[in-house]
């Protein structure tokens, strides 16, 4: 059913060079277009660059380095035990699909992911909820070991602690198996960019493969008129709806003056005070150019804009 890869031990750089042969259950709902954080695009992009690039941030970190106090807790909560595989799977059957498991439980048919959110993202786990993004990574894992079912567990920074149990959905796995294996062979073998879905994600990387354009070099642009008026028709949609919050904004602080805050039954609206300070570059330029250009940072990026012919 499936091949397991040690990593026990393994340097991060040949882990991230092992996750670059197949989908991870961090990338599926990417590619479902799911995982608000990333997209297809992305995942395409980190498939298929030459070498590895650690995108580690620290709330990656502080999600590994509580992975083991997540997992703790679910033992407590649930009297049930866990074990580190040590291992990653790769599908036998499908083996661009990979797994990369937090934890084993003992005597069940069952994996368990570990989750940290912080009270920001309390909303998004309420009334037992599941980001739907987490519910395919875990569908994913059962995808790869044909497991019955899988725990997840989550610790909400400074606010408490979660755990449910995510029964395998056959009908799910299959059409999970179906979308990866498409995108896998459909894009990242043949190395054909999937299409940008609108997430920040895709911006990202398109700005990373087409950072530079070449001097005036121009192409006949086909096929996209009715796009584009439509475009140009959400844009002005888009500034209409503008103003129009503008102006409610404008007619609650002409109703609060100088008062900081304004109650109602169902919303809490605040106009405070604050002090910002900034850098008067100008006037750096002007008077210290020397240390005006000792700190410039020169970046490099492109600018869309549409015009009507």
């Amino acid at each position: 059913m499936y091949e397991k890869i040690p990593i026990a031990g393994l340097k991060r750089d040949a882990w991230l060079k092992l996750r670059k042969t197949g989908i991870g259950g961090s990338d599926a709902g990417a590619i479902c277009g799911l995982n608000p954080y990333a997209s297809s695009m992305s995942v395409y992009l980190d498939k298929t660059r030459d070498g590895v690039t650690d995108e580690d941030n620290e709330a990656m970190r502080q999600g590994r380095d509580l992975e083991e106090y997540v997992a703790r807790r679910f033992v407590e909560e649930t009297g049930l035990k866990v074990r580190r595989s040590n291992m990653m799977y790769r599908s036998k059957e499908h083996p661009c699909m990979l797994a990369d498991l937090d934890r084993l439980v003992v005597g069940k048919d069952a994996g368990l992911e570990c989750k940290t959110a912080s009270a920001y993202n309390a909303d998004k786990w309420k009334d037992g909820e599941i980001p739907p993004h987490y519910l395919i990574q875990c569908h994913h894992y059962m995808a790869v070991t044909g497991k019955k079912s899988w725990y997840i567990a989550v610790v909400i920074l400074g606010q408490g602690f979660k755990y449910a149990e995510i029964p395998r959905d056959d009908a799910l796995i299959d059409d999970l198996i179906r979308i990866e294996e498409k995108f896998w062979e459909g894009n990242v073998i043949p190395g054909i960019m999937p299409p940008p879905d609108g997430s920040r994600a895709c911006d990202e990387v398109l700005e990373e493969y087409f950072r530079i354009s070449r001097k005036n070099s121009e192409i006949p642009l086909i096929g996209f008129d009715e796009k584009l008026k439509r475009r140009m028709e959400l844009e002005e949609l888009i500034k209409k709806m503008e103003r129009d919050q503008k102006q409610i904004d404008q007619e609650i602080k002409l109703y609060m003056k100088d008062h900081e805050a304004a109650v109602s039954d169902r919303y809490r609206v605040t106009w405070a005070s604050v002090e910002t300070g900034r850098l008067d570059t100008k006037r750096i330029k002007a008077e210290r150019p020397d240390v005006y250009e000792d700190f410039l940072n020169v970046t490099s990026s492109r600018r869309f804009t549409v015009k009507a012919a």
